[in-house]
């Protein structure tokens, strides 16, 4: 029996991410919709550093609107990075197939989550991608709603379902891989970046 070296590194682990095979989907982060939830700023902060990291390692990246001509666009930091944009009537986004099936098409099979709110169209949206056979991952920081309750309850819900529960540097840093390299030193710079006052 053939025995790898000493030396050679372990296979990498199915539970982590990597940038050729996630997208990035950002829910519902609207301006109307963020104006009653109380970390909002943190929240568009974290999808934003998402979004410029994703861009960073070549992460496909993806963002739905709830209804935009009742409840308005995207945030303008989250809209400028996200062109174009997929409307939807339903909570879940998975009435925009279309993402999906050109996901799947370039050979992705995890999709990692963020936006708002937790309880609705991240958890509805989290239910119908692991009906489909997706590995669903949520960005817990990135994403909120106007109860704390409605927070933990959906998150807890979901991770019971099999939603893997993460954080916005603990994904930049997923893709991202190796120190070294240009790559990480932008990812480096979003990771130091200061928190905004909430």
């Amino acid at each position: 029996m053939n025995e790898p070296p000493a030396d050679a590194a372990l296979p990498r682990s199915p539970e982590l991410m990597n940038a050729n095979e996630t997208g990035l989907l950002v829910v519902d982060a609207q301006e109307k919709l963020l104006a009653v939830v109380p970390d909002a700023e943190r929240i568009v902060w974290n999808c934003r550093r998402l979004l410029d990291a994703a861009t960073v390692l070549g992460v496909a990246r993806a963002g739905t609107e709830q209804y935009p001509e009742k409840l308005g666009g995207l945030a303008a930091p989250l809209a400028e990075r996200l062109d174009p944009l997929a409307s939807k009537l339903t909570f879940s986004c998975g009435e925009c197939g279309e993402i999906f099936r050109r996901w799947r098409d370039d050979g992705l099979y995890r999709v990692l989550v963020c936006g708002i709110e937790t309880h609705v169209c991240i958890q509805q949206t989290a239910f119908d991608l692991l009906a489909d056979g997706w590995l669903v991952y949520v960005a817990v920081d990135a994403v909120g709603t106007r109860h704390p309750i409605d927070h933990e309850a959906a998150l807890c819900r979901m991770e019971s379902a099999g939603v893997v529960l993460t954080t916005t540097e603990a994904a930049m840093f997923e893709w991202c891989r190796v120190a070294g390299t240009p790559e990480f030193k932008q990812i480096s710079a979003l990771a130091k970046e200061t928190a905004p006052n909430n």
